[in-house]
């Protein structure tokens, strides 16, 4: 397998782990810099700006480096596709934020993993162990833990998470089934190139724009370069590892969340959300011990 720029690239399901952990991680930090702007611009426009600004970076880093042909890419149905499964994920869990309870939308949502382990055992011919699997029902477990979520009547916004989890798993299929020479700067300027009219959309129908004042500016370049950041990670972590072994590792998100409200916004840990979060850390270990346990036999 041969990388972008002509290097071998050797698979490597503990890699591809490390990538994703940090990806959520960034993501994690862009979600706290949008709760951040959420209190004065209304989150649509939030959305928009964020994503405009990380469009603007990578732009900018493309055409300073001399690499905007990199931006194009070389499987555009396959871009095209991957980048339309993300933006309808986006729209379908924001309405499913404004009706139910997070940790219910939460908790829905994070079933992409288990999706992705079956999606990928069906398209992809990827088998997890037994081990495997039940490192991811104890992550999910785990979320169940450590969100402890109530019970809403069922309405749309449950149909609504259900299939934003199914259209971010299809997602990560795809991204999986992209071939090295289709370059990472390409998946994320197609992603970002679609994203940026949808959000625009939304944000105009949704509510009234405001003005930004110079600490807006700030936060959204900030956000930008952070989902700009996020996103490169998640495309190298599942080009890296296997779609099946490396999805579990999004209930990390959890975890970082938790951090991020304890650092920035003064939120009192539970001792659910630990006991949830050690439940999780053993789901990671599972899963990873599976997939060597499986490639050594």
């Amino acid at each position: 397998m041969i990388d972008e720029g002509g290097a071998p690239v050797v698979p490597s399901n503990g890699r591809g782990a490390v990538l994703v952990l940090l990806a959520f991680f960034v993501f994690s930090a862009t979600d706290a810099i949008v709760k951040i702007m959420a209190d004065t611009i209304p989150a649509p426009q939030v959305t928009f700006l964020i994503t405009v600004a990380a469009l603007v970076l990578l732009l900018g880093h493309a055409i300073a480096t001399g690499r905007i042909h990199r931006l194009v890419p070389r499987q555009p149905s396959l871009a095209f596709w991957r980048a339309f499964l993300l933006a309808v994920d986006t729209l379908l869990i924001h309405y499913a934020f404004a009706k139910l309870p997070l940790a219910e939308a939460y908790l829905i949502a994070f079933l992409t993993p288990i999706l992705v382990a079956m999606l990928g055992f069906v398209f992809l011919g990827e088998r997890l162990s037994r081990i495997g699997w039940a490192g991811v029902l104890v992550g999910f477990a785990g979320v169940v833990v450590a969100l402890k979520p109530g019970v809403a009547p069922l309405n749309l916004g449950h149909l609504a998470a259900f299939a934003s989890a199914v259209f971010f798993a299809l997602s990560l299929i795809l991204l999986r089934r992209a071939k090295m020479a289709e370059t990472d700067a390409a998946l994320v300027a197609s992603l970002l190139i679609v994203m940026t009219p949808v959000a625009l959309a939304v944000a105009a129908v949704a509510t009234d724009m405001v003005p930004l004042d110079l600490p807006g500016y700030g936060l959204s370049l900030a956000g930008g370069a952070l989902m700009l950041g996020g996103h490169a990670l998640l495309v190298r972590a599942f080009r890296v590892g296997e779609a099946s072994v490396v999805a579990p590792f999004q209930y990390s998100q959890i975890i970082w969340g938790c951090l991020y409200g304890v650092l920035l916004f003064a939120t009192p840990v539970e001792p659910h959300t630990v006991l949830g979060a050690a439940i999780i850390i053993l789901s990671g270990w599972l899963v990873l011990r599976g997939s060597s346990e499986r490639l050594g036999a």
